[in-house]
């Protein structure tokens, strides 16, 4: 089977053509992938505009589609797979109605995919099936969560963020710092010329459960708002140290150490709660998926650490890191050959939960 893939949950336009192989353990194989990014329309105004995204996914839709069809020499395919949540629910709306319109005149199933189950089938279409148990953190800009993977397609909750996720902290540490948007980008380009001790921010710890989902052991969870805060308190008190006024840049070599002590702490936290679920659960193997993975600390410090403890560590690589739809046709591919039922009625769900 072909099937196109759509992905419209943020501020990416993305459409990709993904084929069945045959194989057991590479089950697919991508034909094409396109991604319209809009960072230069969202970096002026430090993040992602909601109403602006959803503007410009109506503006791309449609060619980004008939690229990835004619990238991939297909006119023919047997299923369309669209992300149906979490995300922006303007932006989701837009990938949502075309795929359901494509879908009625194209007389072809409609398979709606959640978001980070695509993060996770991402790791399968570079890697090949991961050896199960699994344990895969899913880390972006707007997630930072921990799932089980005991059968293919089975995903279970064992952690999240109760307040920022990593990718958002990056963001808001980059803006303080005045290094732009995006930014992760921006603070792994300059940590490793800087002191990763020079400054000890703290690493938050959680150890009882969320009254909202009590069910989730404390310790699996994660939350980086105390870091972002240790920053700002740093980096204003070195400004007053400095005598400088709040638009002021710190000198570059303070800044430079900054970025790496804040990336050292974040890349041990995520690591740390990873691979203590990977031996508190018995995982044969580990996975990162989600924007954040692209980062070069992180990528390095996992595979040290996947190699020290004998764990096959899957990553993406860059491209299929951050938001694309090859992810998201393979993940439908994954529910549509595992009985789930397509549906041409669902509607866009900004909060959707990964069952």
């Amino acid at each position: 089977m072909i099937v196109l893939g759509i992905e419209t949950s943020c501020d990416e336009t993305a459409a990709a053509v993904v084929a069945e192989t045959g194989e057991a353990q590479r089950p697919w194989r991508i034909r094409s992938s396109v991604v319209a990014s809009q960072v230069a329309i969202h970096r002026e105004w430090g993040g992602v505009v909601p109403e602006l995204s959803a503007r410009q996914h109506v503006r791309d839709i449609c060619g980004v589609v008939e690229r990835a069809l004619a990238d991939a020499g297909v006119t023919e395919y047997g299923a369309i797979a669209v992300t149906q949540g979490p995300g922006l629910v303007g932006s989701l709306l837009v990938g949502l109605s075309f795929a359901k319109a494509l879908a009625w005149a194209r007389g072809v199933p409609l398979v709606p995919v959640h978001h980070l189950a695509g993060h996770i089938e991402s790791l399968v279409l570079e890697g090949g099936e991961m050896p199960l148990p699994a344990v895969v953190l899913v880390v972006s800009g707007g997630h930072t969560s921990l799932y089980r993977i005991e059968a293919p397609g089975a995903y279970e909750l064992l952690g999240r963020t109760r307040d920022d996720a990593a990718g958002e902290a990056y963001d808001k540490v980059a803006k303080l710092l005045g290094l732009g948007y995006p930014g992760g980008p921006a603070i792994d380009r300059l940590a490793p010329a800087g002191d990763d001790r020079a400054v000890l921010f703290p690493k938050t710890r959680l150890t009882h459960a969320d009254r909202n989902a009590p069910h989730v052991p404390g310790h699996r969870d994660f939350s980086f708002s105390g870091l972002k805060t240790s920053v700002l308190r740093h980096v204003t008190a070195r400004r007053a140290a400095l005598g400088l006024v709040e638009s002021d840049p710190l000198p570059r070599t303070e800044v430079v150490d900054i970025c790496a002590s804040f990336q050292r702490v974040v890349v041990e936290t995520l690591l740390d709660r990873l691979f203590d679920a990977a031996r508190w659960y018995g995982a044969h193997s580990v996975g990162i998926a989600g924007g954040v993975s692209a980062n070069s600390r992180l990528r390095a410090d996992a595979r040290a650490r996947g190699e020290a403890r004998g764990l096959p560590v899957f990553i993406p690589s860059p491209a299929l890191s951050t938001d694309n739809a090859a992810m998201i046709a393979a993940a439908g591919l994954r529910r549509y050959r595992g009985g789930a039922a397509v549906d041409r009625d669902v509607n866009a769900e900004a909060n959707l939960a990964l069952p």
